[in-house]
């Protein structure tokens, strides 16, 4: 009974808590300025890339840099399809296309390992914008595009919505027998082939089910701009920042990417608008290459390190 008791206790502290956060920050809006709406929308934005580049990096150990071109494609929905459709469409528009685009890029790249599984996709977004300059500069003779904008709070009410779906997806995935599909792939990929993992088409569906997400999410940021082009689209920071934001708050935990974005971003925004603001890539990248080194799972892993010692010191016996 007493089991039981602590059982509830802790899946009440375990759901109560997020619930109750997600709570605070629906009701955000009404109750603070459009300054402060602003950064809990981005802190939001960049919280679902790193949910959604877990999904399929942090379980089979591909680091993909592919992101910011499946947030560029979402991106261009909204300038293509917004005036034309719902925006609500516009958004699954968005996310149906990363996955397309995923799913093919998936199809003839993850046969590829390691480093150049990270480095074909990295070249990917610079292939998307180099095509998209060329064609708007040769095929349209124009640059860029105008967005139809949406009011601040449809745009923090869609994103908070996209979150917490990508947070179900997630923790569904994980718990599921693709989940441990994935977790054999990350240990070893030979050994899940030999026992009967489709390992291509597993890696090809996680890959892309990821990409909706991060499409759907640039379908709905456009919506802040007046104008958008490649420059904007295609940034390679979209690509590096959920990796990061992801490695910083731990990849074991769920928690861990919610974490780093939200830690990683504020950071991010106070060197950008402080006197540091030349040299905030600078720091980010010290910030990962220390965090690897010392803190290879993250702030959550640390965390979870220091409970089972000090749980641990509390039950040693005391012996002479």
């Amino acid at each position: 009974m007493g089991l039981k008791k602590l059982f509830t206790a802790q899946a009440a502290i375990k759901w109560g808590i997020p619930l109750i956060i997600l709570i605070l920050v629906g009701v955000f809006p009404v109750f603070h300025s459009t300054y402060y709406q602003t950064l809990i929308t981005f802190a939001l934005m960049y919280m679902t890339l790193s949910v959604a580049w877990t999904i399929f990096s942090g379980t089979t150990g591909y680091i993909s840099l592919a992101s910011a071109a499946f947030y560029g494609i979402g991106i261009y929905a909204s300038a293509l399809f917004g005036e034309k459709m719902p925006f609500f469409l516009v958004i699954l528009i968005g996310g149906a296309a990363s996955f397309i685009f995923a799913f093919i890029i998936g199809a003839i790249t993850l046969r590829l390992r390691g480093i150049f599984f990270s480095m074909f996709t990295f070249g990917l977004v610079l292939l998307a914008y180099q095509v998209l300059i060329w064609y708007e500069l040769t095929i349209k003779n124009i640059r860029g595009y105008f967005v139809v904008i949406q009011s601040d709070n449809a745009i923090f009410y869609y994103l908070l919505g996209l979150f917490i779906i990508t947070i179900i997806v997630s923790y569904v995935l994980k718990r599921s027998k693709y989940g441990l599909a994935l977790s054999s792939i990350g240990e070893n990929e030979n050994a899940s082939e030999h026992i009967g993992v489709n390992v291509t088409l597993v890696k090809i569906l996680t890959f892309s089910l990821s990409a909706v997400f991060m499409g759907a999410a640039g379908a709905i940021m456009a919506t802040k701009l007046s104008y958008i082009d490649p420059n904007i689209a295609f940034d390679p920071m979209i690509s590096f920042s959920p990796a990061l934001m992801a490695t910083f708050g731990g990849m074991g935990n769920i928690y861990g990417p919610v974490i780093g974005s939200v830690i990683f971003y504020f950071i991010q925004d106070r060197l950008q608008t402080g006197p540091l603001q030349n040299y905030y890539k600078l720091i980010f990248g010290a910030v990962l290459v220390g965090t690897i080194m010392y803190m290879p799972s993250g702030i959550v892993g640390l965390i979870q390190k220091l409970q089972k010692r000090i749980s641990g010191a509390k039950s040693a016996p005391i012996t002479g």
